[in-house]
């Protein structure tokens, strides 16, 4: 990066992240104004993000974010369930307002609604399908913050993410990243430290996925106490049965006393 402190530089563990959670895969079809953003195609069609302007432009919202005031007044906004549970960790961090679940029409616009918010800066998941979070807060002149996939469309946006947000995992690490980066700004967490949260809490997790791994894990137990009771009831039965020898040898010598009498 030739413009901000070499500090700010992208280090090879976030590169590792980056490409372990397919944050620079795209989709097969891009936008005109996405293509500044992609570094090459594959042969199966999948545009490739450039994972270094993708740092730039997440180094360039931290630095929006970290420079409000009330941190209250930055508002992320995600539609879809992948999404909600970063955007509740991001604001749990850094003391941002989340909205998650469906968008209702009016919240930044009408003042008789009760969920009536005017905030300074936006973050959106995707352009996509939060378009109408995008549209009021371009009526009510807030900046808007978006995580933009080579498909999505940068009409409002100010500071559009290239990356790829419609995985689990790469929505979650892009999340924890900004998150970091605007607590490193702030002088809250050091930079050169590892932080002690780690990307895993800002994964989506589905319930079902959840009871199943959980009912595996309780299976587990079972069978390794079953296998653990198993020797032990060995053990016992040969106590017993050693019992019975001994006693069938104390009735032979009784009947050999008694004939020798």
């Amino acid at each position: 990066m030739s413009q901000v402190a070499t500090v700010l530089d992208l280090s090879q563990s976030d590169v590792e992240k980056l490409l372990a959670s397919h944050a620079h895969l795209g989709t097969k079809h891009c936008l005109k104004a996405m293509e500044g953003y992609v570094h090459t195609r594959r042969g199966d069609g999948v545009h490739v993000i450039d994972v270094r302007q993708t740092w730039e432009k997440l180094v360039l919202a931290a630095r929006i974010l970290a420079a409000v005031e009330n941190p209250a007044d930055v508002v992320v906004c995600g539609v879809r369930n992948y999404c909600q549970r970063a955007s509740l960790k991001i604001a749990r961090y850094t003391g941002f307002t989340s909205l998650t679940g469906r968008f209702t029409p009016g919240t930044f616009t009408n003042r008789l609604n009760p969920t009536f918010i005017e905030p300074r800066v936006l973050i959106v998941n995707d352009p996509r399908n939060d378009h109408q979070a995008i549209r009021e807060a371009a009526y009510c002149n807030c900046p808007v913050i978006a995580f933009c996939d080579t498909d999505a469309p940068l009409r409002y946006v100010d500071v559009a993410i290239p990356c790829n947000n419609k995985s689990t995992y790469s929505i979650g690490v892009m999340y924890w990243m900004l998150t970091r980066e605007v607590l490193r700004i702030r002088g809250e967490i050091v930079r050169h430290t590892e932080w002690d949260v780690l990307p895993d809490m800002f994964f989506h997790r589905d319930p079902e996925e959840m009871q199943k791994i959980a009912k595996q894990i309780e299976d587990k137990e079972k069978k390794a106490a079953a296998a653990a009771a198993a020797p032990a009831e060995e053990e016992v039965k040969e106590a017993w049965a050693g019992e019975g020898e001994w006693e069938e040898e104390e009735e032979d010598e009784g009947e050999d006393a008694d004939a020798w009498i």
